[in-house]
């Protein structure tokens, strides 16, 4: 599903209190143009609905900003909200339009049952994230891995990843993603037997002592 929203351009000196009473929230376009920035604003209700479907450095964002003829993919960078109350204060987001390639992080899924899972052993996902470089026109959803073949006692780490065409992971190769784990131990219970002998080793020494 594409994620969009409407912008418009910010007029000069306008206050960002003043704007949140007309239902706008401030936001501002980093990377326009090179180095160049626009203030903008977006209309609270769209401001919430992009929230509901974008996450901050996940997902590309579709921006269209009439009043400049412009329109393009971001990346939804921050969002800045009251420290305790659910008021939206700006939003920022970063132009990948005109960047050849982005640094994003995308969401780690697991696919399959791991064998050494089904042999008793946990799983342990250890990176639910992974930082991808990839063109800003072919951004995965997210990075699939199959855990399948992996047994108790195995790893599966960052340079073992099969990664979609065009994209490079930028975590240290070395890490860990998934571990299977070896099933605790749990100490064996005492038996019948041996709490029996246990009470009458220790009713003998109560004899001896007396």
């Amino acid at each position: 599903m594409e994620v969009k929203v409407e912008c418009h351009k910010r007029a000069e000196g306008s206050k960002p209190k003043a704007l949140r009473r007309e239902g706008l929230i401030p936001a501002t376009l980093y990377g326009h143009k090179g180095a160049e920035s626009i203030a903008l604003t977006v209309e609270a209700k769209a401001a919430e609905t992009l929230l509901k479907q974008a996450d901050i450095n996940h997902t590309a964002v579709q921006v269209n900003i009439p009043d400049l003829s412009w329109n393009g993919k971001a990346l939804l960078r921050e969002v800045q909200t009251h420290p305790w109350k659910p008021i939206l204060y700006h939003l920022s987001f970063f132009s990948v339009a005109s960047q050849d390639t982005i640094q994003i992080s995308l969401p780690v899924n697991l696919v399959g049952t791991a064998f050494g899972v089904k042999q008793g052993g946990i799983l342990e996902h250890v990176m639910t994230e992974l930082q991808v470089e990839c063109a800003p026109d072919s951004i995965p959803e997210a990075i699939e891995v199959d855990i399948s073949n992996l047994d108790i006692g195995a790893s599966l780490h960052v340079h073992e990843i099969l990664l979609p065409s065009g994209a490079t992971a930028m975590d240290d190769p070395q890490r860990p993603v998934v571990n299977i784990l070896g099933a605790p131990t749990m100490p064996a219970e005492p038996s019948e037997k041996s709490e029996v002998d246990e009470a009458m080793s220790l009713l003998a020494n109560e004899e001896e002592e007396v």
